[in-house]
């Protein structure tokens, strides 16, 4: 699988045999879960066919779209103040959300025959993509870091979280409002439960978007994710489980080009529309509990900006400089700073992230 020696690599194998790596382990895991289940894996309500039919379209996209957005001058801009491996990816072609979000989108809607669930939490998907968008243009536009205020950027993040709460208010069952909890407990929350899906929604998309900072690294872990929360609520949402099945596939589709050395970023426009198609249909199928331990690593990622900044203002001086907790986050760039490879990060996370999918599963089924 085109593997490496050299120590600079990190880990014995390239950007693609990681990849290669992580598709045939997606599709082996498909299909031993569609087995599981009695599907077969060649029914269009399965795992394994939408997966592997929006992976390879997405794949082929992407040979079309790519120079179509170098032609557009869309390259990245990277932070000076990063790593500097990081500055010889200036001009990379970002916004590659805009190809792999929409296959998975309209295969999962005809696949699922436009089943009302399937609409909403696409609408959803489209929705958050479509801020994303606008921020990278921005981003873009202004040649700089700073895409739409970060007011602006919360506020249409809340606007169509609330959105969406209202027509889960008006179609879903009322006992919507207790969580699931293992062992057949609940946990009521009556109308708090509406602020705290918003806010799952917000908080989600935005760890998402925290993670995607490394060739690979966001859409590996997303669509581990993705693939296991389509397994646990196959038995309840069939149509749900098509839709992860299928964003989980143009993940990996996405990945054939996101891979190490990046053809293309997927930017704001994939990374938040990822994040609320996940707390989407966790929140449709009532599956919380395993949607915060299939989230363990964009939690992780997002506590370690959150004790980032507060360390940073408790230790502020008189010259109005604190001190950092890490060399830089989202942790992923403190390891790199400590002397990790990309390909190392993503691999160890990887690894994180199925461990994560194996535990929820079998928390899942208790």
């Amino acid at each position: 699988m085109d593997a490496k020696l050299s120590p600079d690599r990190g880990l014995n194998i390239s950007g693609i045999g990681l990849v290669s790596l992580l598709g045939a382990g997606l599709s082996i895991a498909a299909l031993t879960l569609d087995g599981m289940a009695n599907r077969l894996p060649w029914q269009s309500i399965s795992l394994t066919l939408p997966l592997l039919f929006c992976a390879v379209t997405s794949a082929a996209i992407g040979y079309w779209v790519i120079p179509m957005l170098q032609a557009l001058k869309t390259g990245q801009i990277i932070r000076e103040d990063g790593p500097q491996a990081h500055l010889k990816k200036a001009g990379t072609p970002t916004m590659g959300g805009i190809f792999f979000v929409p296959v998975a989108v309209i295969a999962a809607c005809v696949w699922s025959n436009f089943a009302d669930e399937v609409l909403a939490v696409c609408a959803l998907t489209l929705s958050y993509g479509l801020i994303g968008w606008i921020d990278d243009w921005q981003i873009l536009r202004r040649k700089s870091n700073k895409g739409i205020s970060p007011r602006l950027k919360l506020a249409l993040q809340i606007g169509f979280a609330a959105v969406f709460c209202l027509w889960m208010i008006f179609t879903e069952p009322s006992n919507i409002t207790n969580i699931a909890l293992p062992l057949g407990f609940s946990l009521p929350l009556g109308i708090f439960f509406w602020p705290m899906s918003a806010f799952v929604l917000v908080a989600e998309s935005n760890a998402t978007n925290l993670t995607d900072g490394i060739d690979g690294l966001a859409g590996g872990t997303v669509a581990i994710a993705l693939l296991a929360l389509g397994a646990l609520i196959a038995p309840t949402s069939p149509g749900l489980m098509v839709f992860c099945a299928c964003l989980s596939g143009s993940c990996l589709g996405f990945l054939a080009h996101n891979r190490n050395p990046a053809r293309v970023f997927m930017g704001d426009t994939g990374s938040l529309a990822l994040g609320g198609a996940l707390a989407a249909v966790g929140l449709l199928t009532n599956s919380l509990v395993a949607l915060f331990i299939l989230s363990g690593i964009f939690f992780v990622e997002t506590l370690s900006v959150m004790l980032q900044v507060s360390y940073y203002k408790a230790t502020k001086g008189p010259d109005g400089k604190g001190k950092r907790l890490f060399k830089m986050a989202p942790l992923h760039h403190h390891l790199e700073l400590t002397g990790w490879s990309e390909l190392q990060v993503v691999g160890v996370f990887y690894t994180i992230s199925v461990i994560l999918a194996t535990l929820s599963l079998a928390i899942g089924r208790l």
